[in-house]
């Protein structure tokens, strides 16, 4: 996930927190609230979690997984070296999107 899409997720889960379809978005971030966490710092390892299954969806190239996607949100909060970690990790993908692999 690059940082560019995460003003779009942020604002997919301020849908999310709206909708009484995904009540359960809600119940994550009261949860890591109660836990100590900033509001923002909260909706952002929301959006990364979302951000992660869109991922997914689009590499698999089938719907979206809400199961997934709510396991995700229960293993929630991310450490700070996990999210430093996701966020190599997406870095190094990104080059490679278009590459051929090769120094030749």
């Amino acid at each position: 996930m690059s940082d560019d899409l995460l003003p779009d997720l942020l604002s997919a889960v301020e849908q999310q927190l709206a909708s009484p379809q995904t009540r359960y978005v809600a119940g994550t971030l009261e949860r890591l609230l109660k836990g100590g966490m900033a509001e923002d710092e909260a909706k952002a390892q929301i959006a990364i979690c979302l951000g992660e299954q869109m991922d997914e969806m689009m590499r698999r190239k089938r719907g979206f997984d809400e199961a997934a996607y709510r396991e995700a949100l229960g293993l929630l909060p991310m450490e700070d070296d996990e999210e430093e970690e996701d966020e190599a990790e997406e870095a190094d993908e990104e080059p490679l999107a278009g590459a051929d692999g090769g120094d030749s």
